[in-house]
Formats: structure tokens, C-alpha cells, sequence
């Protein structure tokens, strides 16, 4: 199928530098005029804005792409329960245009075992080096890219094999959580469709799996936006702006989105 160019949405729906920076994902890079490249689903993608429109040129069908931006909900809705006249609403204005992707399970899943103790250009550094290695070759607009392999491709290996990504101790989490999605002990389209704090129980029986980053994998790659991932950021942010008796889920069924809207607000200050 050859590549198509279309309109995806219009620039306030849907923020590119916000969405694709604000630390959900890692396999989206800009060049230097701003034209975002990417991979999702094994399939390869550039997104830019022209005026107050988004436009995405890819060879995957138009729905692919819609569901991956999850732009069928209506996120300015959804943000003024957000609106408290405090600092949660500074970060909703200040954040609004990032949506939360659709990603696929096994490799949010992967990439946020990757996350641990790790900072964004280290992780997307390991996850391409990742895809490099055990992924597909795909070539689009000129340019060469990867698939995020699937799980199947990395069994049998021994942590040793994964030294070329320089991932450290979390080879061994990596190599444990492929056996047991390959496998089938672990079915994240079940987890999908489970309640969201039992999908966290069941992806904190991994070994290497904590809390933090079983947030993150079920907001991030199981879809469900209760969940709200805390780590120093938001640790910081809820000690300086939030009571001490706060609960994240007094945010409601979206306290995944609010998470992002402080997560990303916060980082910005210290820029």
C-alpha cells in the first residue's frame, strides 16, 4: 500500500510536540523543521502542522491512526473537571493538545521496563537500538526504520545477548516479561479488558515490575486512564501543590490524563 497524505486533525485537538514529548512514548523523533517521523503497529508515519491542521503521510489505513491518537474522545470535555482554580488547572491549560496514545501492549509494555531509573533520551536510545536488533526493516520517505519486535523474536536469548542495547539490569526484566507474553502466562488483551487495578496486580507479578511502571503500562498500553504513574516529578508536584491527603483517585476516571497534564507542566518549569 502506497503512502497517503491527509488531514488528521486540527492543531488545538491535538498538540504534536506536547503528545509525542510529554513522556509517553519514545519511538517519535522531530527534525529540524519540526516533522515528526515515527513507527507504531509496524507501521511508519511523518506528522506536521500546516496552519491550524495536522497532517499525517503513512501507508497504514486512516483508522489505524485515528484510534492511535484516541481522537474520537473529547479530551476538552473531559479537561474542565480538571478546572479546580488552582495549580491542577495551570496544568490542564498549559498542557492541553496531549492526548494519550493507544500504544500497542507489548511494546509500552517493554519500553517502560526500559524507563526504570532511566532518563528520555537513554530510553529511546535502548528501545531503538532494541528494535535495530530484533525488529522488521522498514523503509518509508527516503528513510529506514524498525519494528518493534515482537516478544517471539527474543526467546531463548540470555541477558548477555541484549549487551549491544546497553540496558543494563533490565535485560533480565525484558527477556522475563517476552517469555511470559510469548507464552501466553501473561495476555495483555485480557489485561485490557480487566478492571485496571487487577491488570496492575497482574503486571506487578513480573519480576522487575513495580508499581510505578505497572502505571504506566496500564495508561499507556492497556488504555485504562484511571491510572496515574508517580514518579519524581509527580512526586515533587503533588508535595509543593497538592494537600497531603490527597488521593489520585478523587481525579476521576481520567486521572491518567490529569497525570500528563502535571507531568508535563512540571518538567517545563524546570527547563
Amino acid at each position: 500500500m502506497q503512502p497517503k497524505t491527509w488531514k488528521l486533525s486540527k492543531a488545538g485537538a491535538l498538540d504534536l510536540v506536547k503528545t509525542f514529548e510529554c513522556g509517553q512514548c519514545f519511538r517519535w523523533n522531530a527534525d529540524d523543521k519540526g516533522v515528526y517521523y515515527g513507527v507504531a503497529y509496524g507501521h511508519c508515519a511523518k506528522l506536521w502542522q500546516d496552519g491550524e491542521d495536522i497532517f499525517i503521510c503513512s501507508d497504514a489505513p486512516a483508522e489505524l491512526w485515528y484510534e492511535y491518537f484516541d481522537l474520537e474522545r473529547n479530551y476538552d470535555s473531559i479537561s474542565r473537571d480538571f478546572y479546580d482554580g488552582g495549580y491542577l488547572q495551570q496544568c490542564t491549560q498549559y498542557g492541553m493538545g496531549i492526548r494519550i496514545l493507544r500504544q500497542e501492549p507489548w511494546e509500552a509494555l517493554c519500553s517502560f521496563i526500559i524507563s526504570q531509573c532511566n532518563n528520555i533520551k537513554r530510553i529511546k536510545g535502548i528501545v531503538e537500538r532494541l528494535c535495530e536488533s530484533y525488529g522488521e526493516r522498514l523503509e518509508f520517505d527516503g528513510r529506514v526504520f524498525y519494528s518493534f519486535p515482537a516478544p517471539e523474536k527474543l526467546l531463548g536469548l540470555r541477558a548477555e545477548d541484549l549487551s549491544v542495547l546497553r540496558c543494563g539490569y533490565r535485560a533480565e526484566y525484558i527477556l522475563v516479561a517476552a517469555e511470559a507474553v510469548a507464552t501466553g502466562e501473561l495476555e495483555l488483551d485480557s489485561l485490557i479488558r480487566a478492571d485496571w487495578v487487577e491488570a496492575k496486580k497482574k503486571l506487578m507479578q513480573l519480576r522487575g515490575i513495580g508499581e510505578k511502571v505497572a502505571n504506566c503500562v496500564v495508561l499507556f498500553g492497556l488504555y485504562h486512564m484511571e491510572a496515574f504513574p508517580i514518579d519524581v516529578w509527580i512526586k515533587r508536584a503533588l508535595k509543593q501543590h497538592f494537600s497531603a491527603d490527597f488521593r489520585p483517585e478523587s481525579l476521576g476516571k481520567y486521572a491518567g490524563l490529569a497525570q500528563q497534564y502535571i507531568f508535563y507542566y512540571a518538567r517545563s518549569q524546570e527547563v
